[in-house]
């Protein structure tokens, strides 16, 4: 859309002004007009030759001067007295002469920057729509305001056009988008009408920081026309500009009635309905001006041929062909009455492609028979030709209309007729792929190609307005491939540049071809440089080929001088220019002779940066800042074009514009600004100032100066009864400032109060904190100090106790002795103190040497340990020390020195108590017998059976050091017998006896009988069985049974007799009666039953009960298992058990050392059917003790004790002496639970 200008009245809206072009080349004239007609003139005389084409588009008119234009002035005018008159000066400057016949046809132009910027040339030549640059320069110092740079312009635009305002605001003050507003008269706000025909929009360019604003009117109206205005706001700054807008209204219509506007698509119901009109359809094309005085199309028809009807309508541009035959035909024809038809067929029918249309008639006579025909041929009735009767009317439709359909029908009736025509209308033909502009060269093979809606389609080609067809001797070839339509054009020459179009019933397309001479080739391009101040410029370029050009700075034309050289050598081109200032700066390029081709370059004259960084006065360009404040560096920068800055750290660049720390770039400085400075923020920092002359660096340094880091956690070294000793390392920052001191606080574990252990602070980094409690776990921790601050608290040392150490173990003796080991034992110290104890070291020293020997390199929780590897022989001492977290105790001296030599010890076989006594088990139990005994060097030991060597392929034998293992996996009866020990040591032996006794259930008594049966009774009497189990026979279980039912019961049990009475029979049954043999195995498995029964009579004397004496229960209490010596692990519950009897029941008390047990919640006490137990919960190696049950009734008392022993584990008091954290502890625990329930 042009910028509007401003509107004269005239009826050219727009005037060509004048152009100037070199000669041979072709030119185009172009301008604006709402009249039809228009006459161009060239010397006042009107343009009609071979080298002129004029073109017409809607109001543009154009005038195409071709080949070889000489220096000729046109002009237009318009063909009424009120018509405006537009004249161009065409300047044709005279070609220059040349050798080449070839290179004189192309042209060559100046570039516009030097038309526009030369003031004193009287050939300036201007762009459409502009006026003269002093014209331009009163306008704007007219219109200069505070925040226009480019008020709209008035202007015209004829109805039905397109126009469009523009306004400019700078926005290099502005922070933000500025308001406007674009108005009608004095008060209608167009924002609120914006849509089909009004469009507002706005852009910014960030580069020149300009907004721009537009106002477009689309499809003007005559009620458009009117005052406007554009009005901006900012802030407090207001600019206003007001603006005319002319509409012009279309030509009037002539009131000749003109063919083309005859038919039109008419109504239904009418004589002329279903009519075609396409005109609706095609796209506005070029319409050649007329000339010379209106012609009556109708004339020409009625004397034409029917052949040439479709020619004469597509010249005069008549759409409507069939319609205007229609008419024509009924301008010839007569009507005349018909005899037979009461009402005839309509002389037309029109219907769409694929559509039904229907044809009436009514006839005179209804019996009449008729016929149908379609050109001349019967129609037969069918699916596609339907007959109807209704009344005296006789209907034919036809379905499904095509082309062929499109024919002359005819129905008789006897000898009348009856005819019209059905006209199947066609979509219009539209182009669906315009033609495109085309440039090529001489002797190409040019192709205009385009495609329509429809194959088959009436396709017609114009050069310039000249139909084109497809001769055989034509240049042009017309190809046509279904839709697609195709002008070829072999070997182009610049005389078919022209504007080609293509029409279809439908719509129209146009294109221009330009052929042109071949391109110029730049074979050594111009290039940019950039030149110091003061240096030499040299530009050069080479083309292909040999002809003379003009070198141009900024548009204005160089000339040559002493310090500008311009040089020419063949196809080579050289401009130098000595001691470059900063006027040489530009945009320089090339333009030869006779092509429009420009070689441009740029040069830049520069100066390098430099940083100014002394006028800064910082010491050794080291800068200072306390961390949390705030730094803001400037540092001067010069250089010309003004330097790019960039600032960076080490191998990362700050680009940064709203970080923490971040760059800003000034003409004349640069800015590092740092908001809330970190210690992370020292270093050296790099700033580059760099433009094209060169570039410039300085370092300079940040120290961020801040409280130090929190020290290391201190390590408690050395721990008393009421003190400790502390040391620490440095912080690893020290803030960037010498340490002055420290102070000390410590506190208990449990406790969150820290207590400051001084107030003066502590130079060394060793402290000695004293006045603390013994047992209770402490922590302490450090701060340090720098002339900043103090720093934060360091993470605090492993929790430590002050303790003192145990006293010296007691009762140290000798265990035993060999030829090269002594084993010794001892008692645990008698004060062992808050630490606990940890374990034992042994040390062995040599008779007459005086270095003390560690036997064991790991602490001992024992109390015996054996000393190996000592020389057979010799003389040691040995000591004891204890152990606990304060250290070593005072060591304990074996008084003597011990000889390493062994000693013989007799044999002595230790029979325990249980294996005094003969020795039962049951068949199939499982027979282990563990028998210790002593005796030095190791005893040979030997088993007999009843005086027999044992059978070791049934009886297991077990020999160790210090015990004998006698084991029967599953016992027999043959396993029983005396079993003789020998223990023998050289000539010395000692000897044991033990009696094993394998019992089994015994066999059934024999030969029941019933002795007499009397009332209710009957006695029985039986021998004992002959097999008793290897066991005396404890009693008889004797059970009856009903002859009826034969169902068992026992009647008594554990009967010690061989006779017994049975009483409390009922009278009346029959009873038989069986005897089992019962030992210590139980039961025998079968029985003895009586051979006869024994019938209870009822007799007239009663049965009187013996009376008997209540048995007396009461009883002392008695343990009947007693409490057996256990050794216990270490975090594993212990339990301790034994069973006691009396009457009335005894109360049960629990001891530990002879102290009753009461209200401990690690001792748990229950009793069970006379079994009484005492678990001792995760016991350590200090519940080690003697333990002792007591029962007592009314009757007496009695008690029983035993020895435990806990041995290894880890106790929670000790992992909290060793600093372990409570969380550490806990998961131990936990895990040791675990593991516990798994064993379980």
């Amino acid at each position: 859309m042009p910028e509007p200008t401003t509107g004269t009245g005239s009826t050219l809206t727009e005037k060509q002004k004048t152009v100037q072009v070199a000669g041979g080349s072709r030119t185009e004239i172009t301008t604006q007009t709402v009249k039809t007609q228009i006459k161009w003139q060239k010397d006042g005389k009107e343009v009609k030759n071979e080298k002129t084409v004029t073109q017409t588009e809607h109001t543009k008119r154009t005038v195409i001067v071709d080949n070889n234009v000489t220096q000729e002035e046109f002009s237009v005018s318009g063909s009424t007295k009120a018509e405006g008159k537009a004249a161009g000066q065409n300047a044709v400057p005279a070609p220059p002469a040349v050798e080449d016949e070839d290179d004189s046809s192309s042209g060559s132009t100046p570039p516009p920057d030097e038309n526009a910027q030369s003031k004193e040339r009287k050939d300036s030549v201007w762009s459409l729509g502009e006026g003269q640059p002093e014209e331009a320069e009163k306008r704007d110092n007219s219109q200069r305001s505070t925040l226009f740079i480019e008020k709209p312009s008035s202007g015209s635009v004829s109805v039905g056009g397109d126009i469009k305002f523009i306004a400019k605001v700078e926005a290099k003050d502005l922070l933000r988008k500025p308001v406007v507003k674009w108005l009608k008269g004095k008060w209608m706000d167009l924002a609120s009408k914006a849509g089909k025909h009004l469009q507002l929009k706005d852009t910014f360019d960030r580069i020149n920081k300009i907004y721009t604003f537009e106002m477009q009117i689309i499809k003007a109206k005559e009620n458009y026309s009117g005052n406007y205005r554009c009005e901006v706001t900012y802030k407090d700054k207001f600019d206003s500009c007001s603006f005319d807008l002319e509409v012009i209204a279309a030509p009037d219509v002539s009131q000749t009635i003109d063919i083309r506007s005859a038919f039109k698509r008419s109504g239904e119901g009418q004589d002329d309905a279903g009519e075609l009109d396409f005109s609706g359809l095609l796209k506005r094309r070029e319409i050649k001006p007329e000339e010379g005085p209106e012609i009556d199309v109708w004339e020409i028809l009625k004397s034409a041929s029917p052949n040439e009807y479709e020619k004469i309508a597509f010249q005069y541009g008549i759409t409507d062909l069939r319609g205007m035959l229609k008419r024509l035909k009924r301008m010839r024809r007569e009507e005349k009455k018909s005899e037979a038809f009461s009402k005839k067929l309509d002389p037309a029918y029109q219907i769409d492609k694929g559509g039904r249309v229907r044809f009436v008639v009514e006839v005179a006579d209804p019996t009449v028979e008729l016929k149908w025909y379609k050109n001349g041929q019967e129609i037969r009735p069918s699916t596609k030709y339907i007959f109807e009767h209704k009344g005296n009317q006789r209907i034919l439709f036809v379905n499904n209309c095509t082309l062929a359909d499109d024919a002359a029908y005819q129905v008789c009736a006897g000898d009348e007729k009856c005819s019209t025509e059905l006209f199947v209308r066609e979509p219009p033909i539209l182009v669906t792929k315009e033609l495109e502009n085309v440039n090529s060269y001489c002797g190409d093979r040019v192709e205009l190609e385009c495609e329509v809606s429809d194959e088959d389609a009436n396709v017609k080609w114009f050069k310039n307005g000249v139909e084109l067809t497809n001769e055989a001797r034509s240049r042009y070839r017309l190809k046509v491939d279904g839709k697609k339509h195709t002008l070829i054009i072999d070997e182009a020459n610049r005389g078919d540049s022209a504007t080609y179009s293509v029409m279809t019933t439908g719509g129209q397309s146009a294109a221009q071809l330009q052929v042109d001479l071949r391109p110029l080739k730049i074979l050594q391009p111009l290039t940019d440089s950039t030149v110091n101040l003061g240096k030499e410029i040299n530009l050069k370029c080479e083309i292909s080929e040999n002809v003379p050009g003009r070198w141009y700075r900024n548009g204005q034309l160089i000339q040559g001088s002493d310090r500008v050289k311009i040089f020419h050598k063949g196809r080579i081109h050289r401009l130098v220019i000595e001691s470059a200032l900063v006027e040489d700066e530009g945009d320089y390029s090339f333009v030869p002779d006779l092509y429009l081709t420009n070689i441009p370059a740029n040069v830049h004259v520069i100066d390098p940066p430099k940083i100014h960084f002394d006028a800064l006065s910082y010491p050794d360009n080291t800068v200072t800042v306390v961390a949390g404040t705030k730094l803001r560096l400037e540092v001067p920068v010069t250089g010309e074009p003004a330097p790019k800055i960039i600032w960076s750290r080490g191998d990362k660049w700050i680009t940064e514009l709203s970080g923490r720390i971040r760059a800003e770039s000034y003409p004349d400085h640069g800015l590092l600004v740092i908001d809330s400075a970190e210690r992370e923020d020292s270093g050296t920092y790099r700033i580059m100032v760099k433009n094209e002359a060169g570039e410039a660096v300085a370092h300079i340094k940040i120290k961020v100066v801040d409280i130090p880091d929190p020290p290391p956690a201190p390590d408690v070294t050395e721990v008393g009864e009421d003190w400790c000793t502390m040391k620490w390392d440095p912080p690893i920052y020290d803030g960037g400032c010498p340490i002055l001191g420290y102070f000390i606080e410590r506190k208990k574990k449990q406790s969150s109060r820290w207590m400051r252990l001084n107030f003066d602070l502590c130079k060394e980094t060793t402290f000695e904190p004293k006045k603390m409690i013994e047992g209770v776990a402490y922590e302490v921790r450090v701060f340090a100090v720098n002339s900043i601050g103090t720093s934060k608290p360091s993470p605090p040392s492993k929790a430590f106790v002050p303790l003192a150490v145990t006293s010296a173990p007691t009762m140290l003796t000798v265990d035993g002795v060999t030829d090269n080991s002594v084993t010794m034992k001892w008692r645990p110290p008698d004060h062992i103190g808050a630490a606990g104890l940890d374990g034992y070291v042994i040390e062995y020293c040599f008779e007459g040497a005086e270095e003390w020997l560690v036997a064991n390199p790991e602490p001992t929780d024992k109390t015996r340990f054996t000393i190996t590897g000592l020389p057979t022989g010799s003389k040691i001492f040995v000591r004891v020390k204890a152990l606990n977290a304060a250290g070593p105790s005072d060591p304990r001296l074996h008084p003597q020195p011990i000889l390493v030599k062994e000693v013989i010890v007799p044999p002595k076989i230790r029979l325990p108590r249980h294996l005094k006594q003969t020795y039962i088990r049951k068949v199939g139990e499982a027979v282990n017998l563990v028998i210790p005994f002593q005796g030095k060097p190791r005893p040979k030991v030997s088993w007999k059976k009843n005086g027999s060597h044992v059978d070791k392929t049934q009886i297991s034998i077990r020999n160790s050091e210090c015990d004998t293992i006698l084991f029967i996996r599953k016992a027999e009866r043959s396993h029983s017998g005396k079993y003789d020990l020998k223990v023998k040591v050289e000539n010395l032996q000692d000897k044991a006896s033990i009696f094993i006794q394998i019992v089994d259930r015994p066999g059934p008594p024999k030969e029941v009988l019933i002795e007499e049966v009397w009332g209710e009774n009957v006695a029985l009497e039986w021998k004992p069985p002959l097999d008793n189990g290897n066991a005396a026979i404890t009693g008889y279980t004797i059970q009856k049974a009903d002859k009826k039912t034969m169902e068992w019961f026992t009647v008594l049990e554990h009967y010690h007799r061989t006779s017994a009475t049975i009483s409390e029979l009922v009278i009346g049954n029959e009873y038989y009666f069986r005897i089992f043999s019962e030992n210590m195995c139980g039961l025998s498995e079968a029985a003895t039953r009586t051979v006869n029964s024994a019938l209870i009579e009822k007799e007239g004397k009663a049965y009187k009960r013996p009376d008997y004496d209540d048995f007396d229960f009461t009883e002392p209490p008695l343990f009947t298992h007693p409490l057996v010596n256990t050794i216990a692990i270490a975090g594993y519950n212990a339990t301790l058990n034994c069973s006691v009897r009396g009457n009335p029941k005894p109360k049960i008390t629990w001891m530990k050392n002879k102290v009753v047990i009461m209200n401990d919640p690690r001792y748990r006490m229950f009793s069970n059917q006379s079994v009484c137990t005492l678990e001792i919960r995760k016991p350590s190696p200090y519940d080690g003790a003697t333990y002792t049950c007591k029962a007592v009734n009314e009757l007496g008392e009695a008690e029983v004790d035993c020895k435990l022993e806990v041995k290894g584990g880890i106790t929670f008091f000790r992992l909290l002496m060793q600093g372990v954290p409570l969380s550490v502890i806990d998961s131990y625990m936990r895990e040791l639970k675990a593991s516990k329930q798994e064993s379980a």
